[in-house]
């Protein structure tokens, strides 16, 4: 395995993975051409497949998806899997789950950022699959600038800091995608995929 193609248009995605490949020998192709997958899974890992495995298909290459999203115990598990389509953009995503735990006590606002990712060949084969889990408290208001998504109101009880806070390098030490990433580098290496 030579390349590896990146299943995302998502421009933080890219940023943040890019990141956390800086001193690996791993080269990931950022997917080309129209690339809009209908991500109709049950779960992170069935979306994720389904976008790795239509950019595999589109590139003839091993491709690397991941799926995440923000999981609320108090929300029964919502926004999950259709984070990113919770609302029509980031601020109603955030308003809206900031609006639906209104009433809920701080000590039960308890949530977690999961992130599925795995490489699927062209033939439709699943090579590996990692999950990374981030765990923390939805504040009642957005804290700082850095981040996308619900990194504003997701507040790192070891930090006292939301992700937004965070630098992108510190976010890659602590979030789910770096664990995820990290998960899979390892796997990489040991299966010799890449020379290091």
């Amino acid at each position: 395995m030579k390349k590896l193609v990146l299943a995302t248009k998502n421009k933080d995605k890219i940023i943040e993975i890019n990141n956390l490949l800086k001193n690996t020998a791993i080269q990931l192709t950022e997917v080309q051409g129209d690339f809009n997958p209908v991500e109709s899974g049950n779960s992170f890992e069935e979306n994720a497949y389904i976008k790795a495995y239509e950019a595999a298909k589109q590139s003839g290459l091993p491709s690397l998806a991941d799926d995440s999203g923000l999981v609320i115990d108090a929300l029964g598990g919502m926004p999950g899997i259709h984070s990113a389509r919770y609302a029509e953009n980031t601020q109603k995503r955030i308003d809206r789950v900031l609006q639906e735990l209104k009433n809920v006590k701080p000590e039960k606002r308890t949530a977690r950022f999961i992130c599925c990712m795995v490489i699927v060949t062209p033939s439709g084969e699943t090579l590996h699959s990692c999950t990374g889990i981030c765990e923390g408290i939805i504040l009642e208001e957005q804290k700082g600038v850095y981040g996308f998504g619900y990194d504003p109101i997701f507040l790192l009880p070891k930090f006292n800091k939301t992700m937004a806070e965070l630098t992108l390098e510190q976010k890659n030490n602590y979030s789910h995608r770096s664990k995820a990433l990290k998960c899979m580098i390892e796997w990489l290496k040991s299966n010799n995929l890449f020379s290091y």
